[in-house]
């Protein structure tokens, strides 16, 4: 008998779009050793539609709570597992990062922020509700070089004008914020007064002001959806004491009323919002379930499930020594 040939093409001459498909199954773990074998594999293990989104949702810090400011200490090998981590994937990515999603617990520092902002130009979605050990001077040089940047998730901060002023001068396709903590006048003022053309805020599960509320329905002209679920919404009585306020007057569902969305839930029936009432405001999502902290009504803010790149398994192997 002859000898029989294949005729199958070998792996290095499949075409990218087929790699693709095939390495959008696999993990960041398990692409570093891959992108690496040819040019092409390199090529194709880069490619836009396996790094969408990079969502390190299961990454967290190891942490302990502090007195002094920053009010966190993170464990060096926490820092030098990040680095790794960024560094693995930044150079396979190429750039073509468009989302980045972090942990509420996931404590990174300048280094690691400059790290990532000078190698995702192309960012247009971020979720980092962790911002303790990032300076002021740090985060607003990531925004202007993430022009590009149309949707933030971030934490209360102590004076948050300046960050709002450096998204309206660099990212002029900035549509979506969501605020994770406390929303009181100051912030809403910051909000109003820099992004007046906002699409999207969401409060969801904060501490939110009367006030506040009111600035925000009474100034946006081209806010389309606003989402103030399970939020602790109260005003300061008379008497100087604060008061929660568990069903909203018309004076809230007129303005509201003119949203595309709006979404709200104040209920003592729900559980959510009784979570809230719980900690008086301030989440403790370490006390609830993982997928908790990522939910949202408004869809193009809600983060489902984790995604492939960097899943149960890769958060096992990427311990560091």
């Amino acid at each position: 008998m002859g000898e029989s040939k294949c005729t199958g093409k070998r792996w290095e001459d499949m075409e990218t779009d087929v790699l693709v498909k095939i390495f959008k199954e696999l993990n960041l773990v398990e692409l570093s050793p891959v992108s690496q074998v040819c040019r092409l594999w390199r090529v194709a293990c880069s490619d836009p539609l396996i790094w969408g989104t990079l969502d390190f949702g299961l990454l967290k810090s190891n942490f302990i709570q502090t007195r002094a400011s920053p009010y966190i200490w993170v464990d060096d090998r926490s820092d030098k597992r990040l680095s790794k981590i960024l560094r693995v994937a930044m150079a396979i990515s190429r750039g073509n990062v468009n989302c980045m999603i972090f942990h509420y617990n996931l404590y990174m520092k300048d280094e690691h922020l400059n790290y990532i902002s000078q190698r995702s130009p192309h960012l247009k979605r971020l979720v980092m509700p962790a911002w303790n050990r990032i300076s002021k001077g740090e985060i607003c040089l990531a925004i202007q070089r993430w022009e590009e940047l149309e949707s933030l998730t971030m934490p209360t901060i102590g004076h948050p004008p300046y960050i709002m002023e450096e998204l309206a001068k660099r990212c002029k396709n900035f549509k979506e914020l969501k605020v994770m903590g406390s929303f009181d006048l100051l912030f809403a003022s910051a909000v109003t007064t820099y992004l007046p053309k906002l699409k999207v805020l969401s409060l969801r599960c904060s501490k939110v002001t009367k006030g506040a509320l009111l600035c925000v329905l009474n100034s946006m002209e081209h806010l389309e959806v606003l989402n103030i679920s399970h939020c602790l919404l109260f005003e300061i009585a008379t008497n100087g004491r604060r008061q929660v306020i568990h069903e909203l007057d018309d004076s809230i569902l007129e303005r509201a009323s003119q949203l595309r969305e709006f979404h709200h839930c104040q209920s003592r029936e729900c559980l959510a919002c009784q979570r809230m009432m719980l900690d008086e405001g301030i989440l403790r999502w370490y006390r609830y379930e993982d997928w908790f902290w990522r939910r949202d009504e408004v869809s193009s803010l809600d983060l489902k499930d984790y995604g492939r790149l960097f899943g149960a398994q890769c958060e096992m192997l990427t311990s560091v020594d």
